[in-house]
Parts: structure tokens; sequence; C-alpha cells
């Protein structure tokens, strides 16, 4: 009877770190990241390998949960200060710094060392960039200016790149094309985030929409021009001869109804329409690289 009662309990107990540690890498973003870095080397391989698509899977969660991590231990005073963020294992005291430090650089090591040898030397780079650019210049860019969306587009723009020249062991067109179509979605994504919790960040000092009224009309205008900005941008790979006519189809057709919600933001300036602009922007990213990767000639 105690051996069972000492194996349930150490059960919990690993149980409960192991959802420490997905909150301190915040598992649910990072899905999103490997996701698109999968549909990225699925448009650049010859042949979809699982194998390679599960070291691909490794590598991303490993590197994006390093960063998150950083992220995390960086801001923590300050995601102490917001309700979103509270409850994260570092302002809980559920994880001590030095735990998430030497947690987050073993991640980030191994997860580089993966797109090395599973890989090859310039997804490692690139893994790296991201990894850097976010922590570096991103996260404390937040508390500075607005420029730190611009600045966070570039790594977040990364993975669907890394995922192509994963597959093709080099950088082309298509290449820097996937790269341009994510990091020109950054920016209303972000902002209608921004948007929606401009309340919670202000309390921590976080200034990240365009205007500096915030949640204005200036605001509201440059969400909506930008996710149609991204009609011409997000058909450059058919404009080039990669893609075929149906992902140009899927593409105008994608863009305009993600640009209904920013319309609406724009004329209403309500959480409510910022909030279907944000989640509009989930829906089209997965959907706008399929339509690439089922189209590519």
């Amino acid at each position: 009877m105690i051996a069972d009662t000492t194996s349930v309990h150490w059960s919990l107990r690993i149980r409960s770190k192991l959802a420490v540690y997905a909150a301190f890498m915040k598992l649910r973003l990072t899905s999103l990241v490997v996701m698109s870095s999968l549909i990225g080397y699925a448009i650049g391989a010859s042949s979809f390998l699982w194998m390679e698509a599960l070291w691909l899977t490794i590598s991303g969660v490993l590197v994006t949960g390093a960063s998150n991590g950083f992220n995390q231990i960086i801001e923590k005073d300050f995601d102490a200060l917001m309700k979103r963020t509270a409850s994260r294992p570092l302002p809980t005291g559920k994880m001590e710094v030095l735990e998430g430090l030497v947690l987050a650089t073993v991640l980030a090591v191994l997860g580089l060392f993966t797109l090395y040898f599973a890989f090859n030397s310039l997804a490692a780079l690139l893994g790296l960039l991201a990894l850097v650019s976010y922590v570096v210049i991103y996260t404390p860019l937040k508390r500075i200016s607005n420029l730190a969306v611009f600045a966070g587009a570039f790594p977040g723009a990364i993975p669907p790149m890394l995922g192509y020249v994963a597959a093709t062991g080099s950088f082309d067109l298509f290449a820097g094309l996937l790269f341009a179509v994510q990091f020109m979605w950054q920016f209303p994504h972000f902002w209608a985030i921004a948007w929606v919790a401009h309340d919670d960040y202000s309390k921590a000092g976080y200034r990240l929409l365009p205007s500096r009224g915030e949640r204005d009309g200036h605001s509201a205008f440059l969400i909506l021009l930008y996710t149609l900005f991204l009609i011409p941008v997000s058909l450059t790979p058919w404009a080039f001869g990669l893609t075929a006519n149906m992902s140009a189809l899927i593409a105008v057709v994608l863009g305009l109804l993600f640009a209904l919600p920013a319309v609406r933001l724009f004329v209403q300036k309500k959480d409510v329409a910022a909030r279907q602009v944000m989640f509009a922007s989930f829906l089209y990213l997965p959907l706008i690289l399929v339509a690439y990767l089922m189209d590519k000639v």
C-alpha cells in the first residue's frame, strides 16, 4: 500500500512538473510555429520523409520552446502584472529563474544541434537567428517602442522558410517568398492581439499598437491596410511561376475574407471585431501555406 501511494505521489509530481514545463515553453503557441515549418518543409521536399518531419517537429518544439522560455525569464516581473500571464510558472513561483535558464539553454542547444545534424547548417543558422532576434531584440523592445512588432515579424516569419531550407539545403526564391508572406501576415495578426490585450499590456508598459492613440482609427486603418497588402504579397509565388492558378484564386479569396473583419474593426473600432481579425489570422496562415503546397509547380 505504501509503495502504491508513493508511486501515485511521484506520478502526480512528474505530471505537475511536465505541465509547468509545457507552460514555460508555451506549447500551444509552439504548435503554430511547428505547423508552418512543416508545411514549408513539404513545399520544398521532393518527397515527404516522415522521419525528417519528425526531426523537424522536435527541433521546432525545442528552439521555439527555448525562445519562449528566455522571453518569460526576461519578462518575469512584467508577467506578474498582467492577468493573462500572471499564472505562468515564474511569476507564481512554480519554477525558479535558474531552473528556467538551465531548461531554456538545454532546449536551445538540443534544438539547434538537431537542425544541424538532421538537416543542414543553413537550417541551424536560421533557427539561431530566430531565437536570438526574438529574445535579444524583440523582447526588450516591447517596452520601448511599437517598432517591436516590426522587429518581431522577422523571427516570426522564419519558420516556413526554415522548413523549406531544411528540405532543400539551400535558399532560393520560393524560400524568400514564404518568408515575405508570413512577414506581412505578422502585422495584422499581432496588432489584433495587441488591440484585444491592450488593457493588460498597458499594465506592463507595453505599447504595441501602431498609433500613439493606440485603440483608435489610425490603428484600425493600419490593420486593414496590412491585411490588404497581404493579398498582392500572397500572389508572388504565382506571379513568379512557382505555383499554379488555383493557389492564386485561393490567395485572393482568403485575403478578402481576412480583410472583412478588418473592415469591421475600422468601422466599429470594437474589441469584438479585433478578436475576429485575430481568429481570422490563425485560419489564414495554414490555409494559404497549404494552398501553395497543393498547387506548387
